[in-house]
């Protein structure tokens, strides 16, 4: 793995772990809670998209 696809990886597992746990939080008020799961989803995407990507470069190579 290169470099750049380790940094892509770590980037990826880093924002779907910030992700899960803000998704897993409870809002502090009622209004809170749609944002922070439009938040927590879009990290859990980027960290599934990133991994992904890099994981089938390097099996691909």
């Amino acid at each position: 793995m290169t470099r750049a696809l380790a940094i892509q990886a770590t980037i990826g597992v880093a924002s779907g772990i910030a992700g899960a746990t803000l998704l897993r939080r409870r809002p502090a008020r009622p209004e809170t809670a749609y944002p922070l799961r439009i938040a927590g989803m879009m990290l859990v995407a980027l960290g599934l998209f990133l991994t992904g990507f890099a994981l089938v470069f390097t099996v691909s190579n």
